[in-house]
């Protein structure tokens, strides 16, 4: 029943990883900009969830609601505002700007919430699920399944929609977009904004399950870039698969030797797969 508990773990928790990283992978594949502020988005989103619920009785998952059109227009104008200005730059003058925001807003959170770490504790509590000796809590059910819904509307928004095949057009070749018409500039916003976004969700459901503070910004950043390396940056399958085998491989290393060496082993396996599989598992050339 060990392993039994230790594989339905890492489904649960490979799903919000797929959801920390599908931002980050969308704002990496398309703009060629590694955001640095995507863990800082993550905290605030998950600080949106737990001020929403504590000091206004709001649901997490009206929260959730929320959350996604603000933080759309937060990357939106951030795109649109400082990074459209070096976009051509090379791509250490994004990382600094990434890295001078990330600064920012995370010092901005220290002052205001404090590194104290916190927790959304819902009331009455959602309970669990147990059959014969595996147990699963459904409030991470729920945020599983929130995940996976994310997940599955930006697979569906860049597939059907015109606006999602013109992300797929400018991450496959800019110049061809600009002669087919698209307006990459709007573009790039577009998909700062859903990153944006997604984060912010993400942070909404993780509040759920773990505790907040402004000094988990750095995981969650170090987390989506390693989903991103194992499954490939530029696919949404991948993102999930690469969260799926992280998850797995920190639950089965977590049991073995312990879970203080569940970071380490991550990027043990960042390593192999830069050496051995640098496309990831399921990268492509191009959004699915």
């Amino acid at each position: 029943m060990l392993a039994v508990q230790v594989l339905i773990n890492a489904l649960v928790l490979g799903c919000l990883y797929a959801c920390i990283a599908i931002g980050f992978s969308l704002v990496w594949g398309v703009l060629n900009v590694i955001n640095l502020i995507h863990g800082s988005f993550i905290v605030l989103g998950a600080y949106l969830a737990w001020g929403a619920y504590q000091w206004a009785g709001i649901s997490p998952w009206f929260a959730l609601a929320v959350a996604a059109p603000v933080f759309f227009v937060l990357g939106y104008l951030l795109q649109r505002l400082l990074l459209n200005r070096v976009i051509t730059a090379p791509v250490l003058v994004t990382l600094t700007l990434t890295f001078g925001l990330d600064l920012i807003l995370n010092n901005a959170m220290i002052y205001y919430f404090k590194a104290d770490y916190r927790k959304l504790t819902l009331s009455p509590p959602t309970g669990s699920i147990s059959l014969f000796d595996v147990v699963v809590p459904v409030d991470r059910l729920i945020a599983t399944a929130s995940a996976l819904a994310l997940t599955g509307l930006l697979y569906l928004l860049l597939r059907r929609s015109k606006v999602g095949r013109a992300i797929v057009a400018v991450r496959l070749d800019r110049d061809a977009a600009v002669l087919m018409g698209v307006d990459v500039k709007s573009i790039y916003a577009i998909a700062f904004g859903l990153g944006a976004a997604l984060a912010g969700c993400a942070g909404v459901l993780m509040a759920l399950i773990f505790p907040i503070s402004p000094l988990t910004s750095s995981a969650y950043l170090g987390k989506a870039f390693v989903v991103c390396v194992l499954g490939g940056l530029g696919s949404v399958s991948g993102a999930l698969a690469g969260g799926l085998l992280l998850a797995l491989v920190e639950g089965i290393g977590s049991t073995l030797i312990g879970p203080a060496h569940a970071t380490t082993l991550s990027f043990v396996l960042l390593i192999i797969f830069l050496v051995v599989r640098p496309q990831g598992l399921l990268g492509r050339k191009g959004f699915e």
